[in-house]
């Protein structure tokens, strides 16, 4: 199975594309959708949709995990921020994804086995279970973590599932 996992921002939205199959995980593709601060909110939030619109196109994932937004001190910038989300999840949903969601604290735990972790002990661990990845950025990091989640769960709500069968 294929899945995305999306960091939304506004000025980088972090993409991160992994396979599993059965408990294997790897690493396929990842990078970051980047707008300009110069441009106006309409402009950047349309460069967002078709940039995720390409690799969603491109990497054909069968479902996606977005992160839930940090609400900030600064509501200006939670506005914009949710924009930037409501374009990640309508890129997904239009594509026929189905878009689970996870808080941060939840990815961290997932990745790392805490929910306090740092961002950067985040990317160390998502290059140590997905070698192949090499150095990403933050936000595809970020990204790859939260595809790394969504894996996990998916792979404890089966294991859980094939018990209540047998």
């Amino acid at each position: 199975m294929r899945l995305i996992g999306l960091d939304p921002g506004l000025q980088r939205t972090g993409w991160g594309v992994i396979e599993a199959v059965g408990n294997r995980l790897g690493f396929v593709a990842s990078g970051v959708v980047a707008s300009a601060a110069s441009d106006d909110l309409a402009t950047r939030l349309d460069r967002l949709y078709v940039g995720l619109a390409g690799v969603i196109e491109s990497y054909k994932p069968c479902e996606a995990a977005v992160e839930e937004t940090v609400v900030n001190k600064n509501a200006l910038s939670s506005l914009k921020l949710g924009h930037a989300r409501g374009v990640v999840l309508l890129a997904a949903a239009r594509h026929g994804l189905h878009v689970s969601e996870y808080a941060s604290r939840s990815v961290k735990r997932a990745v790392t086995g805490t929910g306090a972790a740092e961002k950067e002990q985040v990317a160390v661990m998502v290059r140590m279970l997905l070698p192949e990845s090499g150095p990403v950025t933050g936000d595809a990091a970020d990204a790859l973590a939260v595809a790394l989640c969504h894996a996990h769960i998916r792979l404890t709500h089966s294991r859980i599932m094939a018990g209540v069968r047998a």
